[in-house]
């Protein structure tokens, strides 16, 4: 490097803060963040909220939204595991994860500055030990906050939180799919219940709030195959984990779109999508699942869907030592939000 050239880079960059970016695409993202004295919230510091969003108190008795345009909510409730039980603590578990964001260089958005946004806290349950009420309970704060106009984006808690949630939004017109999961989650009643984790999807169609024409399940793998017959019976579309390799992402990302179209769409994320390497914590962990990079470049690819909804589902950090599970589960959410971004049924 020449000294002229080093003179003007201590010149330009030696004495100046964080905050003073020149190339104008950044400079736009470091404003919203920056102060003009050059700090930014520190990631420990404060209150946990979901991806460090500001909360935002609701009396869901007489709830007052304001202008939010998405609205994060927690489901600390596991009562439909058929498996190990503990993504009841998921929500307090992501709400911890100190350092996602608040940039998201893929989609070129930073969503807790773009959106109007509030973690709004948990559902008020009225009984911890009920099920079904618990799905009333869903149902009914997610139906107010989309009679507000506001998008909900939920943090589970089991799978089953799914379906009531699916009740509210798609009560006046069926909504599609994109379910990034292990399991189809399209079974039948277990024990005297069709209210589990292992059914949403299924109960979600036959309620009419589903259009199983536009659902696309991806990574489904494990010994549980032989209870999905629903998917295909109904018309769901399957990518199987085994078929990702030879498929490859940016060919299921172009099926994905091409099967919801431009109609209104929820997302849904299970954690144990993933590979167990990648998130040990959750209930019903399976083998040869997604990488977290895959998983990235699948959700980034659906820049532009008219999403509607979204959940991150079935982080249970007790079984992981290490808080990987609920680190990618923060990312997921994270993602999800920055797709809302460019969603057209977000109020502007």
């Amino acid at each position: 490097m020449s000294s002229d050239k080093l003179d003007a880079l201590r010149k330009k960059y030696g004495e100046s803060h964080g905050g003073d970016i020149f190339d104008p695409r950044f400079k736009k993202v470091a404003d919203k963040i920056f102060t003009e004295g050059g700090t930014r919230q520190a990631p420990y510091a404060g209150l946990p909220t979901f991806l460090s969003a500001p909360y935002r108190q609701i009396d869901h008795s007489a709830p007052d939204f304001g202008d939010l345009q998405v609205a994060i909510v927690g489901m600390p409730m596991d009562l439909g595991v058929t498996n190990r039980p503990g993504s009841r603590f998921g929500p307090r578990a992501v709400r911890s994860i100190e350092r996602i964001g608040p940039y998201n260089h893929v989609l070129d958005c930073a969503p807790t500055f773009d959106l109007r946004v509030a973690d709004i806290g948990d559902v008020p349950f009225a009984s911890r030990y009920r099920l079904e009420q618990s799905h009333v309970d869903i149902e009914a704060t997610i139906a107010r906050i989309v009679a507000a106009g506001i998008i909900p984006l939920s943090v589970g808690g089991d799978h089953s939180i799914t379906h009531p949630i699916l009740r509210a939004i798609g009560k006046d017109r069926p909504v599609g799919l994109i379910h990034i999961d292990a399991h189809c989650d399209t079974g039948g009643l277990f024990d005297q219940t069709k209210f589990h984790h292992g059914g949403p999807m299924r109960n979600a169609v036959l309620d009419g709030v589903l259009d199983p024409a536009r659902t696309i399940q991806i990574g489904i793998r494990g010994s549980s195959e032989y209870l999905w017959e629903f998917s295909y019976d109904s018309g769901m579309t399957v990518v199987h984990a085994e078929e990702i390799p030879a498929m490859g992402i940016p060919a299921i990302i172009e099926k994905a779109r091409q099967i919801v179209g431009d109609g209104p769409t929820y997302l849904s994320f299970d954690i144990d999508s993933l590979d167990p390497s990648f998130a040990p914590g959750t209930g019903t962990p399976e083998l040869g699942g997604l990488t977290t990079r895959e998983a990235l470049e699948l959700l980034r690819g659906l820049k532009g869907l008219n999403l509607v909804g979204g959940d991150v589902v079935e982080v249970a950090p007790q079984y992981d030592s290490t808080t990987n599970t609920a680190h990618a589960g923060a990312q997921m959410l994270f993602e999800i939000l920055s797709l809302m971004v460019y969603s057209p049924a977000v109020k502007r």
